[in-house]
């Protein structure tokens, strides 16, 4: 299909969502590959875009989220704990503020001091702005009168993905989109509940 127009965007680089058939994340692909797996039979359309392609003879609407119709197996995934990594996994956004940061003015916080026996790990270890950081000083986020956006967890696929994901996929993933200035607090640890 010669592609001759594309409404609503202009942006070659328009990403489409693919879920496996049990619905978990898999991957995120071009809108051209998206739809050639479509055609092919390999995957199905679970939700439209606003986007349309145009050629000639036929007219088909971008899709924003596909589903393969068969079961990938899919190993577990070791993603290495580094700073680089959690300020991915947190989309350089601070859990305290919500702001959005260059990594050069983002720090790592120990949820739980390590004063008071809190570990470097994954799931006490939060991006935070340099003025939240010293806020909440050694303190427990309570203790300090600060609130975490999100509870933080070992990422399920390479943090790279994170910066890629868009708000209308939330409800496909474990935890919300953050944006900055208006993160979604205390929704981090409901589960998707896509229309199977």
């Amino acid at each position: 299909m010669e592609t001759a127009a594309v409404k609503k965007t202009s942006s070659p680089a328009f990403t489409v969502l693919v879920l496996n058939a049990s619905y978990e994340v898999l991957s995120i692909t071009r809108w051209q590959r998206a739809l050639c797996m479509i055609f092919s039979g390999k995957a199905e359309v679970v939700e439209e875009s606003e986007c349309v392609v145009r050629s000639p003879s036929v007219q088909v609407r971008v899709p924003s989220v596909i589903r393969i119709v068969y079961y990938i197996k899919m190993p577990r995934l070791n993603i290495p704990f580094s700073r680089t990594n959690v300020f991915l996994r947190d989309r350089y956004v601070c859990q305290y503020c919500g702001g959005q940061h260059p990594a050069a003015s983002l720090t790592l916080d120990h949820v739980i001091p390590r004063s008071e026996g809190g570990i470097t790990c994954w799931e006490n270890v939060v991006t935070a702005c340099r003025g939240c950081n010293v806020k909440k000083g050694d303190h427990t986020p309570e203790d300090a009168g600060m609130k975490l956006l999100r509870k933080p967890r070992a990422p399920h696929y390479f943090p790279t993905l994170n910066m890629h994901l868009r708000e209308e996929w939330e409800r496909y993933l474990p935890f919300p989109v953050q944006t900055p200035h208006g993160a979604h607090q205390g929704a981090g640890d409901r589960m998707p509940s896509p229309g199977r």
